[in-house]
């Protein structure tokens, strides 16, 4: 890209940058994709008459939103053969985020999982009118339906993901101290420390993505969540430590093994105790958090 004191539509596109590619990652679940979107649709801005675009904003979103639902269908196909549980890309994110809370929750590991539930483009009317309040008309465009369709359709959307969605709140300090007292935990081994910071119907997902091993199923319940992490943390040879991040809006830790980042664990937290753990061990996935910026709200 060019100097953008220079050049308008660099500075345009770097405005909404942030916007764009949150709406991405929410449609597609995977960092390095919405990239990839963003891209094109750089490539696609790039291209117009500044002149003639009313709503640099609503274009933009446009054109991202399309490119989007175009790559997610051919995703659903890849998930369709992937192996074992499918996460999402973990995305690290900046405390702020927090401060939206719409942004926030619909990021989590767990709002995630039930978007992917959802067809591309109830996902895509569903992130564009519930995170990000685009009127029907602009959605509309954005999806090739009617704004009456889109109204259905969110409608749907919404009444889906509510149904499906965490209903506790957890702070931000009752949510860290879950994950020191976890971390503390997976370091040392010790295993009343695991048992004493785990919620007794905890449920455990891990996305190996048939490169590494993981569960192919999700394992519930504390005696076989302990289990898993014993055997999957113990058994490695070398030095590990956990780093303390953000994913998703989630308390997380990143793994190291010997300084080499092995795997990243984002925590569900309800009423101080770990309710869900999501152990992306993928390598594939882990490539875009070992060099990125914290998302953030500017």
């Amino acid at each position: 890209m060019h100097d953008h004191a220079a050049d308008p539509a660099t500075e345009a596109f770097v405005a909404h940058r942030n916007l764009l590619f949150t709406v991405a990652y929410e449609i597609l679940g995977s960092a390095a994709d919405a990239e990839d979107v963003l891209q094109e649709a750089w490539l696609r801005w790039a291209e117009i008459d500044l002149a003639q675009v009313r709503d640099p904003r609503a274009f933009l979103v446009r054109v991202t939103t399309r490119r989007a639902l175009d790559r997610l269908r051919a995703l659903r196909r890849r998930k369709e053969a992937y192996v074992g549980p499918w996460l999402p890309e973990p995305l690290l994110t900046s405390p702020d985020v927090a401060e939206n809370a719409e942004l926030a929750e619909s990021l989590s590991m767990a709002v995630m999982l039930v978007l992917e539930t959802l067809s591309p483009t109830e996902r895509a009317v569903f992130v564009l009118r519930e995170v990000f309040d685009v009127d029907y008309d602009e959605i509309a465009e954005a999806v090739g339906k009617t704004p009456a369709a889109v109204r259905q359709i969110a409608h749907r959307s919404r009444k889906h993901v509510d149904a499906r969605r965490p209903r506790h709140v957890v702070s931000p300090r009752q949510a860290q101290a879950a994950l020191a007292s976890f971390q503390h935990a997976v370091e040392t081994g010790d295993l009343q420390g695991v048992l004493d910071v785990l919620a007794p119907d905890v449920v455990l997902i891990s996305d190996g993505g048939g490169v590494r091993s993981a569960a192919l199923r999700p394992v519930t319940g504390l005696a076989k969540v302990v289990r898993l992490l014993l055997a999957s943390l113990g058994d490695k040879e070398g030095t590990l430590t956990g780093e303390p991040i953000t994913v998703n809006g989630d308390p997380a830790l990143l793994l190291r093994l010997d300084g080499e980042i092995d795997s990243v664990m984002a925590l569900k937290v309800e009423d101080g105790l770990v309710t869900g753990i999501y152990f992306i061990r993928n390598p594939d996935k882990l490539t875009h958090i070992a060099a990125a910026t914290p998302l953030t709200l500017t």
